[in-house]
């Protein structure tokens, strides 16, 4: 079963926006419609009209009221999207409308869907546009006018919600991998400085039991591999490490970044000070129990140094965090490098 999220809204703030303005404007044009066109529907006619108004008021009021997310949640894309295309049908059913002009209110709520929801809400708001549309015209016109008429303008919806649903894909994509260049370092694929950033913000937001620790890393001697055995080797050295430390670290309950340059960080929310100790120091071995085999077969034994620091449950003090730990950093490699120093608690 798909789940319900699939119908929802691929931006629900912006949706919502929209929606708002495309439903005040509907009903401005419902409203005057009668003084162009003259209705043979009688009192039904009359009463869905100005039902018909009412609804699309009230939903813009509801839209304006309530907060996006609730109404996603709510699926109010789908419920606009299928309610529309019902009072279209309905009005054209009872004013006996079947004019080019009728027909063309249908690419409202595509034109919207298309822009706004998930593809399968976009299949489904669209294949009830053309069902009405059908219908409406097989009721009121012969079979081959009517079949005419559909065939015209039910390409015509197809193709709008085909390119639009195209172009949002393609958009998705883009910003998918501009989101990636944000939050993924190109060379390791460990999370970026700002990625670590957030998620520090984010963890001290929390106030995670236990509190957080941060653990700083350097290659030590990583300049002397760059000068000796050239850059790229330097390159795979990250590589290296960035794999060996990812074999070690649960991604669900901590951050491994490349903060720049040969400075790594593991972020721990909800680690004690002793585990945290203790968790570095398994880093510190792994890394030594793995050396970089080099394309002519040498194997490079790394080191590296490292820092802890630990703020309490409840600390905000993200600045000072990375502070401790990077003085603790400087310690272990004032302390003859390749080796874990905790900072005071």
């Amino acid at each position: 079963m798909r789940s319900l999220r699939a119908y929802g809204a691929r931006e629900p703030r912006a949706a919502v926006a929209n929606a708002r303005v495309l439903l005040v404007a509907s009903a401005a044009i419902v409203t005057v419609l009668p003084v162009f066109y003259e209705s043979d529907g009688g009192l039904a006619a009359f009463v869905v009209h100005w039902t018909g108004i009412a609804a699309l008021l009230g939903a813009a009021l509801t839209c304006r009221l309530v907060s996006p997310e609730r109404l996603d949640r709510a699926h109010i894309g789908l419920v606009l999207g299928l309610g529309s295309v019902a009072l279209i049908g309905g009005l054209n059913v009872l004013t006996s409308d079947v004019s080019a002009g009728s027909q063309a209110f249908y690419a409202f709520p595509v034109l919207w869907a298309a822009v706004h929801l998930r593809t399968p809400a976009v299949v489904l708001v669209t294949a009830s546009a053309l069902t009405a549309d059908l219908l409406t015209l097989l009721v009121l016109l012969p079979p081959a006018a009517a079949m005419a008429d559909f065939l015209f303008f039910g390409a015509l919806l197809v193709v709008i919600a085909v390119l639009l649903v195209r172009a949002n894909r393609t958009q998705d994509l883009l910003v998918d991998a501009l989101q990636r260049q944000v939050t993924v370092d190109a060379l390791t694929g460990l999370a970026t400085r700002r990625a670590f950033d957030q998620a520090m913000e984010s963890a001290m937001g929390r106030s995670e039991p236990g509190g957080t620790a941060l653990v700083l890393i350097d290659v030590d001697s990583f300049k002397s591999i760059n000068d000796t055995h050239g850059h790229p080797v330097g390159d795979d050295v990250l590589v290296h490490l960035a794999r060996v430390l990812r074999g070690r670290i649960r991604t669900d309950d901590a951050v491994l970044s490349r903060l720049g340059g040969d400075e790594l960080a593991v972020l721990l929310p909800g680690c004690g000070r002793d585990v945290a100790a203790r968790r570095a120091d398994e880093l510190l071995h792994a890394v030594r129990a793995e050396p970089l085999c080099l394309p002519d077969g040498t194997l490079l034994s790394l080191s590296i140094s490292l820092g802890v620091a630990h703020v309490p449950q409840g600390s905000r003090d993200r600045r000072g965090l990375y502070t401790s730990a990077d003085s603790a950093l400087y310690d272990a490699k004032r302390a003859g490098r390749g080796q874990v120093a905790l900072a005071p608690a």
